[in-house]
C-alpha cells in the first residue's frame, strides 16, 4: 500500500506561480512511476505531467514550458507551476504506479482568478 498526500494548492492571480508537493508513505520503494493529474469542474481528469522510470518526463501540451515535474530521493514529488492561467484552475492529484496498482492522493485545489 502507498499513501499520497498533496500540498501547496492555493488561490493565485493569472501569471502567478505555485509549487505543489506530494509526500508518499507506506511501501514507497515499490513506486515505479509518478505523476500529476488535474480535474477541473465539469471535466474529466487529465494527466498534467508524468515522470517515468529513468527520469523520462512527459507533459500535457497545455502546460509545456510552464510546469516542471521533479522527484527527489524518497519519492517526494513536486510540480512547479509558473505563468498560471485561468484554465489551470482545478483540483490537482498526485498519482503513483506500483507493479499491479495505481494510487491517488486526495487532491489539492488550485484556483487561478483575477
Amino acid at each position: 500500500q502507498v499513501q499520497l498526500r498533496e500540498s501547496g494548492g492555493d488561490s493565485v492571480q493569472p501569471g502567478g506561480s505555485l509549487r505543489l508537493s506530494c509526500e508518499p508513505s507506506g511501501n514507497i520503494f515499490d513506486i515505479i512511476n509518478m505523476g500529476w493529474f488535474r480535474q477541473a469542474p465539469g471535466k474529466a481528469r487529465e494527466r498534467v505531467a508524468q515522470i517515468w522510470s529513468r527520469d523520462r518526463r512527459e507533459y500535457a501540451e497545455s502546460v509545456k514550458g510552464r510546469f516542471t515535474i521533479s522527484r527527489e530521493h524518497g519519492n517526494k514529488l513536486y510540480l512547479q507551476m509558473n505563468n498560471l492561467k485561468l484554465e489551470d484552475t482545478a483540483v490537482y492529484y498526485c498519482q503513483a504506479d506500483v507493479l499491479h496498482a495505481t494510487y491517488w492522493g486526495q487532491g489539492t485545489r488550485v484556483t487561478v482568478s483575477s
